[in-house]
This record gives structure tokens, sequence and C-alpha cells, in this order.
């Protein structure tokens, strides 16, 4: 099994607002991990609770490929982040385990499965990273809205991840057809793909190709860490006035984990005010739980224009979806 983990290790094991520590020195959880500054998140959870962690990067795609691949061997102990979408087809196949953690009582409905197969933690908005020195050297116009994507003058300029991979563009395509309708989403994306040169495997690339002036425009996760990353280069992060769609980052366990307590105690952290709040501040996002603030980063995100979006229907046309995509516009 090609599974190559980091270590994420903390000597000072303080309890302050985190479980009991005592016993948990020599006990290790690895964990599949598609969400930003995940380091710093790990070893708060490592200091609160003294269970080391050894994480993988990789994208909610990757790891369901990867899962349904080695079927009946669990890719790790835990699921940390990425499109509920894939959590959801990964619930299907009977690769989660069922863990309804206390800490989810005060978690709308609306946001996790209702067999504790996956919680949301948070959820993740998306938009556009755009270059600016680009637009200025090329004489573009700035894309305020979904519907500017396909001006012909950004023919090459704008890069979007390929959503068998990220769960974050999935999320927006499914996100477009609930709201627009098979029709003209399809349309549209057809006339999209005419500005995009390529598809990259991971949903990282185009704000980073971004950032650095490779591309005009990256169709992106638009969370707290990924505004933050474009400080000190001349970007604009742009929430579409049309429609910002997103997706909720969910929590699981992997059926036949290997450290089956130690993951429903990393779940029951990650949902608890402390792991919130630590999520956070690291990897800000809107919360799930609404006695939580809204990171400060976040405040002027005009929330009444996120898309009436329905995740479990996102998750139940997963496939037909992506089947359609492959066909049309897969390159």
């Amino acid at each position: 099994m090609l599974f190559s983990l980091a270590s994420c290790s903390n000597t000072n094991n303080s309890s302050d607002g985190g479980a009991n520590t005592s016993g948990n020195e020599n006990k290790t959880l690895k964990i599949v991990a598609a969400i930003g500054n995940k380091e710093d998140i790990f070893k708060q959870f490592e200091s609160d609770t003294g269970i080391k962690v050894e994480f993988l990067d990789i994208s909610s795609g990757e790891v369901l490929s990867r899962a349904l691949a080695q079927k009946g061997i669990p890719v790790a102990d835990v699921w940390f982040g990425g499109g509920a979408d894939s959590f959801m087809a990964a619930a299907k196949e009977g690769i989660l385990e069922s863990y309804v953690s206390e800490e989810a009582k005060d978690i709308s409905d609306r946001y996790k499965d209702k067999d504790g197969y996956w919680t949301g933690m948070s959820i993740v908005t998306t938009g556009f990273v755009v270059n600016n020195d680009v637009l200025e050297e090329k004489d573009l116009p700035m894309p305020l809205k979904w519907s500017d994507l396909t001006n012909p003058v950004y023919k090459d300029e704008i890069l979007m991840p390929n959503p068998n991979i990220s769960g974050t563009s999935y999320s927006i395509i499914s996100s477009l057809i609930q709201a627009c309708g098979e029709e003209k989403t399809w349309e549209y994306l057809i006339e999209l793909d005419k500005n995009i040169p390529y598809y990259p495997q991971r949903g990282g690339e185009p704000p980073q190709k971004a950032l650095t002036g490779e591309t005009a425009i990256a169709i992106s996760p638009l969370d707290g860490e990924q505004i933050a990353k474009g400080e000190g280069f001349n970007v604009t992060n742009v929430f579409p006035e049309d429609g910002i769609p997103w997706t909720v980052a969910p929590v699981a366990i992997f059926k036949g984990a290997q450290n089956m307590d130690e993951a429903k105690a990393f779940v029951d952290w990650s949902l608890s005010k402390k792991g919130q709040e630590t999520i956070a501040k690291f990897s800000p996002r809107i919360p799930v739980k609404e006695d939580l603030e809204i990171p400060e980063v976040l405040k002027d995100v005009d929330l009444n224009k996120l898309l009436d979006v329905d995740i479990f229907k996102a998750g139940e046309d997963r496939d037909d979806i992506l089947s359609v995509w492959n066909e049309k516009i897969a390159k």
C-alpha cells in the first residue's frame, strides 16, 4: 500500500481544554487530510490529548479512489476534510465506520450524515483568485461573476481543478446545476472550457499558479487560509456576485481503523469547542455550529449569496454528474 505518512509531533502535552492525556503518550493516529494548515491543527490535538498524528495530504477524490481500490483495507484511521460528496460515496460503499459523536448534537442535520458515517466540520466557500498584474499586462477586465468567465478574452487564462479529484471543483458544478438547472449549467461549462487550457489534478494548483502569475484566474476554494496565502501577492479574491457555491468539509472514521478509540477521540475533539476554535484559527472557514463566530477574515462575505445547495443531492448525483463532465469536457 503506497501510503507515505508525514509525522506531526509536539512535546508539549498540555491538557488545557482537551481530553485526558493519561495513557495516550504512545498512541499514534493515521489521518488522510484535505485541509489547510493541518500541521498546526494536529499539533494542538496532540497537545490536548497526547495522541500523536501521522498524516498524508491528499484530495478527497483521490482518497475515495484509493479506498475503493483497496476495499477491506482502511486507507488510514481518520478522513479529515475534503468535499462531502466523496464521503457520501464512501459511506455508500461501506468504507466508513458509523460513529455519532456527542459533540455533533448541535450541528444541523443539513451538515451531517443521519447514521453517523461523517459529520461536517465547516463550510467551504468557493470563488476566484485573480492576479491583478496579469490582468493589467494583458488588459483583461476583473471578473466579478461566473457569467464573466466565458468571455473569450480569458482564453487560456483560467484554471479549474479536475472535479474527479477535487471535491471543491465538483461542489461548484453540482451547486451550479442545483441553482441553474442541468441544461444551462452544461452549456455554461462547455463555454467556460474554451478558456481553460487544462484541469489540474489538485485543488491547490490553480490558486498557487494565480498567486505566482502563471495564470490570470483560478477557480478555487476561497476560505481564510487561501486569502492569507494571497497576502504579499498582487491578487484579488472574488466571491462571485451571482452566487457562491459551497460544500461541507466533514470528518469520518474508516471502517476497520486500526486505532479506533483514538479515531473517535479525534472526531470528538474536532467537533468540540476547542477543536472548532483550533480549526477556525488555522484554517478559517464558515462554521457549521451556529453559536460560533465567523472568522474575521470572512466577515465581509455576503452569506445571502451562498447558493441554495442540498449537499445530499450533490452526493447522490456525483456519479452521473462526473460521467457527463468526462463525456462532454474532460481533456
